[in-house]
C-alpha cells in the first residue's frame, strides 16, 4: 500500500504490458492493481482485451483491517464484462465478505475474485467462494497469491472453481504456483437455474452507495 512507490496511471507500465500480453496471446488479461486517477487512488480490477480495449472495476470494500481505507478510494459502481457471451462480474478480495454487493441481481454467469488472502483466514476464503456460487446460482472463480509479504503474512493460494451448485470444478494447486484451466459449461448453468429458481424468490431491494 506504499502508493508514492506502487501506483501508476491507466497509461502506464502495468496496463501497457497487460495490454500487449493480451494482444500477443489473442486473449483476454486481468489483474489488479493500485492506479492513480483524478487526485484519487483506486484499487483497481483491469482487463485487458486483445483488441487493446479495457474494462475495470474499483474495489467497493476497503480492507481496514490493515488500513486500506487510509489509501484508497473505494468504488461506486459494479460492473459487467461481456466474454463470447458470458456476462462475468469482477470482484476485489475483501469484496468477497459481502454477499449484498455480489448479489446476482444483474444476471452474471460467472464471479471472478483476485485476492492476497492470508493463510489464517483461508478457511473464510474457501468456504466464502464456495457460498457465493451456491447463492447466486453462478460459476464462482477465485485466485489468490502465493508466498509473504515484508509484513511475514503468508499466502497459501487455494485457487478454486466453484460450478452454480457448489461444486468444485477445478484443481487443487494446494501451496504451489501455477496455471489452472477451467472450462465453464454453459449447459450446467442453465440446467441450475431452470432446476433452482432461488433466484426469483430474491428479496426486492436497492444498495445505497
Amino acid at each position: 500500500m506504499n502508493i508514492k512507490k506502487t501506483a501508476e496511471e491507466m497509461s502506464g507500465e502495468t496496463v501497457s504490458w497487460m495490454k500487449e500480453t493480451a494482444l500477443k496471446h489473442k486473449t483476454p488479461i486481468a489483474g489488479t492493481l493500485a492506479i492513480k486517477e483524478g487526485g484519487n487512488v483506486y484499487n483497481r480490477f483491469v482487463w485487458a482485451n486483445p483488441d487493446q480495449s479495457l474494462k475495470h472495476y474499483d474495489k467497493r470494500h476497503c480492507f481496514t483491517h490493515a488500513g486500506e481505507d487510509k489509501v484508497f478510494k473505494k468504488g461506486e459502481k459494479q460492473i459487467i464484462i461481456e466474454l463470447k457471451g458470458w456476462k462475468i462480474f469482477p470482484q476485489i478480495c475483501y469484496d468477497l465478505r459481502f454477499p449484498v454487493w455480489s448479489r446476482n441481481t444483474m444476471r452474471y454467469d460467472v464471479a471472478i475474485y483476485l485476492a492476497n488472502w492470508p493463510d489464517v483466514r483461508i478457511s473464510a476464503w474457501d468456504t466464502l467462494l464456495k457460498a457465493r456460487a451456491i447463492e447466486n446460482l453462478a460459476f464462482s472463480i477465485g485466485v489468490n497469491i502465493v508466498g509473504s509479504d515484508p509484513n511475514q503474512n503468508k499466502y497459501i493460494g487455494h485457487s478454486y472453481a466453484f460450478d452454480p451448485y457448489g461444486k468444485k470444478i477445478s484443481k487443487d494447486l494446494k501451496e504451489k504456483k501455477g496455471v489452472l484451466y477451467v472450462g465453464l459449461e454453459r449447459k450446467k448453468l442453465t440446467e441450475a437455474r431452470d432446476d433452482l429458481k432461488f433466484l426469483e424468490d430474491r428479496d426486492e431491494f436497492v444498495l445505497k452507495l
